[in-house]
């Protein structure tokens, strides 16, 4: 399988090709609870411009590696790889079409995301550990359905707007980096805000954080070194899980 040039994860052992990346991000993802199902996709854009990167449909996230991956177009017909595509990944197309800065998509539905989801409110930003999220996250009100046609995908691009993530009501979120690792911080990052704001509900009455102490916290958070070195991190704790018997 063809892969494209390599790059150095910061705090990684050694270098990682970016399939390689895309199959760590598979797995930290499913270390972090986000793949209870096969309702969940991340993809990266080809660097040659000829589609998207994507795990195959049936492919565990647990077991992911750069040859678990696919290459496919706009239409969700393989370039390269064996396998299919998940069909709910023609809606990241939209982005990609849409946002050329976005070089990889993550969309799943974790348990706290999928349950704050339900409440129909935006995101609160209540924790410096959300702040990635301030000013810097969509919110889709009404559920479109499953994301598997164009139109679907043309109301979630509108949601995500300019943002780098966007919560959707009823039923996840999606998050679009411009890098793998940036993308799966951000997920992971939106799972773990959504279980503190949960549990906060339960106790009381939120307080959110003052917009320019969470302004000056998103910049912050959202450095390369930060993300690629909280990437690495994860990584070194998702190694890939042996095959089933």
């Amino acid at each position: 399988m063809k892969t494209c040039k390599t790059v150095t994860g910061i705090g990684s052992a050694s270098p990682r090709t970016p399939l390689e990346t895309l199959a760590a991000a598979c797995r930290i993802l499913y270390a972090k609870g986000h793949m209870s199902s096969l309702a969940g996709q991340i993809t990266w854009r080809d660097t040659e411009r000829r589609g998207y990167w994507t795990l195959a449909l049936g492919k565990s996230f647990a077991r992911a590696t750069d040859s678990s991956m696919v290459l496919v177009n706009d239409d969700l017909e393989v370039l390269v790889g064996e396998g299919i595509a998940n069909p709910a990944v023609r809606f990241h197309a939209w982005v990609y079409r849409n946002r050329p800065d976005v070089q990889a998509i993550v969309h799943t539905h974790p348990r706290n995301i999928a349950a704050f989801s339900m409440l129909g409110i935006p995101l609160p930003i209540a924790h410096m550990d959300a702040c990635m999220f301030h000013d810097d996250c969509g919110f889709l009100k009404d559920w479109p359905g499953v994301p598997i046609h164009d139109e679907e995908g043309r109301i979630i691009m509108s949601a995500l707007g300019r943002a780098r993530s966007a919560l959707l009501a009823n039923h996840g979120y999606i998050c679009a980096g411009n890098s793998i690792e940036e993308s799966t911080y951000l997920a992971v990052s939106m799972e773990h805000a959504a279980e503190q704001v949960l549990l906060a509900m339960s106790a009381g009455e939120i307080c959110p954080v003052p917009r320019a102490l969470a302004a000056q916290a998103h910049d912050f958070l959202l450095q390369p070194s930060i993300v690629n070195s909280t990437f690495a991190y994860w990584a070194d704790q998702a190694p890939v899980l042996p095959t089933q018997a």
